[in-house]
């Protein structure tokens, strides 16, 4: 099997869909809510600079994706421009990362196929999602790109109609009685910043989290067909898409509603709809929200197995993983990867609901490790092109300042894990993962060796 090889068929149009779709999740229709409640409008301004944070990490991904386009990504830039132990814990944080988030999709789709079908056990809808999304992602990669594509254009269209129907109902008064509802909402209810500017601090993790995801596009660059030049137009679109569907969705919410009231009566693009006559409204919001996990959960089994076969090509995991299958599919790494998930999905039915909770709190502290630890390699990616006097075709702009505002955003969300005490735990759950990934590291002898015959086979580390 190891003679086969990934093939570049994957165009803008996929990539970008793809990562839009790993991270406009469920948590755009059922969530947001905390960082409503943290920030109350003030949210909006998070989202914000959340955005624009992950534009320019995403940015440096890029840079680095363009210049040598692979599919290990970021944990194959870490390995080569860090070192064999920085490849290490990006990857299998990484790995870590996409399994527990597998987990929470999965699990969430047995519980929304609930909404029509009660009687059936959950954990059969479960096993459904995991054996349907396993096959897709087992063929050829175009298979896969056109399903998420697909998946993705469903949350898509229905934000969009959101954001159009809720915009009629501000403006013109449509389904309101003919009374706009204006924009009084935004600043009535304790003003813009009714929790003042630590509100919108304390609400920035949630919104780095819900970003979480986006990063994808640099694992798809060794699938790309011209990563040249999709991976910049990716890179570029992303943006201005996340903006619009987050910040554009979230302000017509609460315009239409006071922002304290939230979640207290439903979904409210479920409300949303109803207002506009639409009787099924809750159903079809919950057909969205399935469509959401589906290709969340997607978008991770593809991402989880092409980091794990990267890493096993490095020596960093076993060197089974690195096969390949004819249509060019990481196959026993996306079979290892589900295999983990479905562990998980066992364990999250029956071990106690705290030990869980903590276990998926580490979470949170994984996303911030992982987008640091892509601006650091592109500092020493930067450092590593000019010592040969290489340049780039896409560049991070204005990278020797924004590199360091990036890394100041990062170090504010550690901070705030830390001081709210709801997600205190994901720093203590991550500093747990990180001291045993360190151990199991420094102990193992051929772990070591390995990796550094990869890095001297590429150039990096003399013999």
């Amino acid at each position: 099997m190891q003679q086969h090889t990934m093939r570049r068929e994957l165009g803008a149009r996929q990539i970008s869909f793809m990562a839009l779709g790993m991270a406009i999740g469920v948590g755009l229709f059922l969530g947001s809510a905390s960082a409503i409640k943290a920030a109350g409008p003030g949210a909006l301004v998070a989202y914000l600079i959340g955005g624009a944070m992950i534009f320019l990490i995403m940015r440096a991904l890029g840079e680095m994706a363009v210049h040598r386009p692979v599919s290990g990504s970021f944990g194959a830039y870490a390995f080569e421009y860090v070192g064999p132990f920085a490849g290490y814990v990006v990857g299998w944080s990484y790995w870590l990362l996409m399994v527990g988030v597998g987990v929470a999709e999965t699990t969430a789709i047995g519980i929304y196929m609930g909404f029509w079908f009660p009687d059936v056990p959950q954990w059969l809808w479960v096993v459904s999602a995991i054996a349907a999304i396993s096959a897709f992602n087992l063929l050829n990669v175009k298979v896969y790109g056109e399903l998420e594509f697909w998946f993705a254009i469903v949350k898509v269209v229905t934000i969009v109609l959101m954001i159009a129907g809720g915009a009629l109902i501000v403006f013109t008064g449509i389904g309101h009685g003919g009374v706009p509802v204006g924009l009084s909402n935004l600043w009535r209810h304790g003003g813009v910043f009714p929790h003042g500017v630590l509100g919108v601090v304390s609400a920035l993790p949630i919104v780095a989290y819900s970003f979480a995801g986006v990063e994808m596009i640099g694992l798809t660059a060794g699938e790309a067909r011209e990563p040249q030049k999709m991976i910049p137009r990716a890179i570029n679109s992303v943006l201005w898409r996340i903006l619009i569907f987050y910040v554009g969705a979230l302000f017509i919410i609460m315009a239409l509603y006071p922002w304290h009231e939230l979640g207290e009566h439903g979904s409210p693009f479920v409300t949303t709809f109803e207002s506009l006559g639409l009787r099924q409204a809750a159903g079809i919001v919950n057909f969205v929200v399935v469509t959401a996990a589906l290709s969340s959960f997607n978008c991770i089994v593809f991402s989880g197995a092409r980091m794990l076969s990267s890493m096993a090509g490095n020596g960093l995991a076993p060197a089974s993983f690195a096969a390949l299958s004819a249509s060019g599919s990481p196959s026993r790494a996306v079979r290892a990867t589900v295999l983990f998930m479905s562990v998980g999905v066992v364990l999250n039915y029956v071990i106690p609901a705290r030990v869980f909770a903590w276990l998926m709190s580490f979470l949170s502290f994984d996303v911030a490790v992982i987008w640091a630890m892509i601006v650091l390699t592109h500092m020493r990616f930067r450092r590593a092109l000019a010592a040969r006097g290489e340049t780039v075709a896409f560049r991070m702009p204005y990278a020797s300042v924004t590199s360091w505002i990036c890394l100041v955003f990062v170090a504010f969300v550690f901070v705030m894990l830390g001081v709210d005490p709801t997600t205190r735990g994901s720093l203590y759950a991550g500093a747990a993962v990180m001291a045993l990934m360190a151990i199991i590291y420094r102990r193992s002898r051929h772990l070591q060796a390995a990796a550094r015959s990869t890095r001297v086979g590429l150039g990096v580390e003399r013999v």
